[in-house]
């Protein structure tokens, strides 16, 4: 099969259209899915760049291969199934978050665990469905099960970066899910605030303006008591800590070496602080059912027309697509997320050339 492939870690020259192997039959609880679209996300900037470290020895258990196939997220048609699988069967449509130390979404062919699979929603196109899995599971458990906060509850919560990927889809978690009263992102243009609002911002603050004090002026009715890190948590953890209500919360999905808090009011508010990590449960086999049941859920509302899909371009599949890709999230401002597609009419290039 046609793959794009990193043969050496480093910039986004390294992404490469090669010829591999075809994945092996389907065993098990895993699932072959044809590829027709996938979607790019930060871990594969910092995976091609041997900069990922959420897991100290990650590198050590990615593919043996001579090289490694990114793509954290994918939507495509199921090919062939294994032994123990139910409910999926060859020619369905389906979306899934495939494993941080499998070969990924970036070739033509993908092994996946059906655990981590949902059908597509009906009313997405396969590059629309693709892009959503990753950030949707990462900001449900983010909200949901990190922060635990609960449906209807009296409190807000304030989203770093909510015009991003994992932030425009957040934003509709705490709204859709679980109706908060107030929904707070930090955006800065007018492009970035107005696409916040339309998925679920009830107010949006200047991150590069004083945040505290724009928080003040909001006079809101209820405690914020919620905070979620989507960017640069070294940056804006001190901020967190300022802002956030006694026995509040505060998660965070991005690294750091940096974690200023001696001096702080963490300890004086009894604060939480608390890491989301989306690769958690099928790197430690804990529960992995529970991402195919969030997209199944979120297949649901799709549908239902109650969650909207945050993509906002599509590339082709190609090298020179995901380079593109890579570049955006590189260059920082991007805005929703960037798909990319196998056979969509009207974006050219031959796929995986």
């Amino acid at each position: 099969m046609k793959a794009i492939v990193v043969e050496k870690y480093g910039g986004v020259e390294q992404l490469v259209s090669k010829d591999v192997l075809d994945p092996t039959r389907p065993e098990g609880l895993d699932i072959l899915v044809r590829v027709k679209a996938c979607s790019v996300n930060p871990i594969d900037i910092k995976v091609r760049s041997r900069v990922y470290d959420d897991f100290p020895d990650y590198y050590e258990h990615v593919p043996k291969d001579s090289y490694q196939v990114l793509g954290y997220d994918g939507a495509g048609v199921v090919e062939t199934v294994g032994n123990d699988v139910k409910g999926f069967k060859p020619g369905d449509e389906v979306y899934y978050s495939g494993s941080p130390i499998r070969h990924g979404s970036n070739a033509e062919l993908q092994l996946v665990d059906s655990m981590s699979v949902a059908k597509k929603p009906h009313n997405l196109s396969f590059v629309e469905a693709a892009c959503m899995p990753l950030t949707w599971i990462t900001a449900y458990e983010a909200l949901v099960e990190r922060m635990e906060i609960q449906p209807g509850e009296q409190a807000a919560v304030l989203i770093v970066n909510g015009a991003g990927g994992v932030g425009s889809v957040a934003s509709q978690v705490a709204r859709q899910i679980l109706k908060l009263p107030a929904v707070i992102t930090t955006t800065s243009r007018p492009e970035t605030t107005d696409f916040s609002k339309r998925k679920g911002a009830t107010h949006t603050v200047n991150h590069r303006e004083d945040i505290p004090e724009q928080i003040s002026k909001l006079d809101l009715k209820v405690p914020l008591k919620y905070v979620f890190l989507t960017h640069s948590t070294a940056n804006y953890l001190p901020v967190a800590t300022k802002i956030c209500a006694p026995f509040g919360k505060i998660c965070s999905i991005v690294q750091t070496k940096d974690f200023p808090q001696y001096g702080t009011e963490m300890m004086a508010k009894s604060l939480t602080f608390v890491w989301e990590l989306l690769g958690t449960k099928p790197w430690y086999k804990t529960d992995v059912g529970s991402h195919g049941r969030m997209l199944e859920e979120l297949r649901q509302l799709l549908e239902k027309g109650e969650v909207q899909c945050h993509h906002t371009q599509t590339l082709p599949l190609t090298a020179q697509g995901l380079r593109k890709a890579h570049e955006a999230i590189e260059s920082g401002g991007s805005i929703g997320k960037n798909g990319l597609s196998v056979d969509d009419p009207g974006i050219g290039g031959q796929p995986f050339a």
